[in-house]
């Protein structure tokens, strides 16, 4: 199990004041890493940080919109200087906008890539110059971005946001080999979470039967369900535990890779 013990780590988590994000707060912390909470939502990632703190962890709060470069170098720069360190990036932040092709809105494809595909890639930027021998931290360290199965299933109704996803892994993969090529010391991973009941996979649930896809939003469940040798939803503590183990010594000698953790719904 000292495998799986991050004390000393430093770690920033996108997209962290609810849901998925908070979770894999959550999980690192509970593993022994220092932990800055990155979002938009200032509110509800102070309450996740006292959350944290009430744990016993080191933990603090940035405001970031992934879609800025200078927001990513300031949010970089303060987890440098808060938690002493920059060794764990987590690009989780992202966003879904359900639509089937006869309805598609240019506004909303430029606004899923913008989050998902631009904020992924922003993030490993700066990651990869704190992280890098000569950087602000310096030590190496471990990128794991959040895909989806929508990157490995043709699921209907979200042709924009499994086009974003499919990005993430692609990206992630120019990324582990730049690291490894460059000397960076940076191993970069992805997982490629199923549908997990939080806000964001409930609204997709009920856009499905508003796209006439399902009758109930227990009807559109009971199919993704259906499509889950595991028979069930994920649960954020499935995608939480699944980072924790790519951001430590268990995965070691694993970069460039894509973790399914999706019930064998992408199989």
């Amino acid at each position: 199990m000292t495998q799986f013990d991050l004390t000393g780590r430093k770690a920033l988590v996108t997209g962290a004041a609810r849901g998925i994000g908070a979770a894999i707060a959550e999980a690192l912390a509970k593993a022994g890493a220092s932990v800055m909470v990155a979002d938009v939502l200032a509110d509800e990632g102070r309450a996740t940080v006292a959350r944290l703190t009430a744990l016993g962890a080191t933990a603090g709060f940035v405001q970031l919109d992934v879609t800025q470069d200078d927001g990513w170098a300031k949010a970089s720069e303060a987890t440098v200087r808060e938690l002493g360190g920059f060794d764990i990036l987590v690009n989780n932040a992202g966003i879904e906008i359900t639509s089937l092709m006869v309805d598609v809105q240019a506004a909303d494809l430029r606004r899923m890539c913008d989050v998902n595909v631009v904020g992924t890639a922003l993030g490993i930027k700066h990651a990869f110059r704190a992280m890098r021998p000569g950087g602000g931290a310096g030590k190496g360290g471990v990128v794991v971005n959040i895909a989806s199965v929508a990157a490995t299933i043709a699921f209907p109704a979200i042709a924009g946001y499994s086009a974003t996803k499919s990005a993430v892994d692609r990206i992630t993969r120019v990324a582990a080999m730049e690291s490894g090529k460059l000397g960076y010391g940076v191993r970069v991973n992805c997982i490629y979470p199923g549908l997990v009941p939080t806000t964001m996979g409930m609204q997709l649930a009920n856009d499905i039967v508003s796209a006439g896809l399902a009758p109930s939003v227990e009807a559109a469940v009971g199919d993704v369900i259906a499509q889950t040798p595991l028979g069930r939803l994920g649960e954020v503590g499935d995608m939480a535990d699944a980072v924790v183990f790519m951001c430590s010594d268990a995965s070691r000698f694993i970069t460039g890779a894509g973790l399914p953790v999706d019930g064998g719904m992408g199989m």
